[in-house]
């Protein structure tokens, strides 16, 4: 983003527009309009006005609020995902976002189970070398 220009629009009634002049969560006052050709991350895509409106002025238990995890993604709109969850709780808390974020990434649905095994006696890998 560093060689793209970007002029502050206008203000527009019940949107906020993002960019590089956002610079608090607590900007972040109405649904997000991201920049033309600036809609690729995974934020852009999925923070529909309907998400937005359910998750705004919230916070998680760690005090992190809805804004604060899009901050990033509304300031840098270039950026590939767009979000971060501030603690843990945010996955929960935020999970109209954050459930929808993770599937378009990871491919892994909230029903889907992450399945470990620590025995290291079930790992299917090559013979180390001796002198390792």
């Amino acid at each position: 983003m560093a060689d793209t220009k970007f002029t502050k629009p206008p203000p527009e009634v019940g949107r906020t527009h993002c960019g590089p002049w956002l610079k608090l969560p607590e900007e972040i006052v109405s649904w997000p309009k991201f920049p033309t050709g600036f809609n690729k991350s995974l934020l852009a895509q999925s923070l529909t006005r309907d998400v937005f409106e359910k998750l705004k002025g919230k916070k998680d238990a760690a005090g992190v609020s809805f804004e604060t995890c899009i901050i990033s993604g509304c300031q840098n709109v270039d950026s590939s995902i767009g979000c971060y969850a501030g603690s843990h709780d945010s996955y929960k808390v935020f999970a109209p976002l954050f459930d929808q974020i993770i599937y378009q990434y990871h491919r892994h649905s909230t029903f889907a189970k992450h399945v470990s095994c620590m025995d290291a006696s079930q790992l299917n890998c090559p013979p180390l070398p001796l002198d390792e």
